[in-house]
């Protein structure tokens, strides 16, 4: 029944910023914990960031920790990542993933139950 749609892909240059939106469907978006895959072409997919349901904890992924912010939306239902700095390894399809629990912030993709059907970011000159 939940529903998460991805937008905001796109071709980007490196070092340009992108910012991508997830819209939950569901009326208790603020119980549940966000997070952010992505997935490269040959490769698994990722942990990239997450949030607490409340919006007052994030966890990053080494690889994106300082150039990547998310950020939440809890009364429009939506999870936001904020993507600077952008470098070609950042080129992949991301994922928005809703948790099982508010607070618990782990990378692993078996803490989460719902996806959404991801949106490709290229980052190229």
């Amino acid at each position: 029944q939940v529903q998460l749609v991805e937008s905001g892909g796109g071709l980007v240059q490196p070092g340009g910023s992108l910012r991508l939106s997830c819209a939950a469907s569901g009326r208790t978006f603020g119980s549940y914990a966000m997070g952010w895959f992505r997935q490269a072409p040959g490769k698994e997919r990722e942990f990239v960031a997450a949030i607490s349901g409340s919006g007052g904890m994030t966890s990053y992924a080494d690889s994106v920790k300082g150039r990547f912010t998310i950020f939440r939306d809890n009364a429009k239902n939506t999870v936001y990542l904020q993507m600077n700095s952008l470098k070609p390894d950042d080129t992949a399809v991301y994922y928005c993933a809703r948790g099982v629990h508010a607070i618990a912030l782990g990378p692993a993709a078996n803490a989460y139950n719902y996806w959404g059907q991801g949106t490709q970011v290229t980052v190229s000159s």
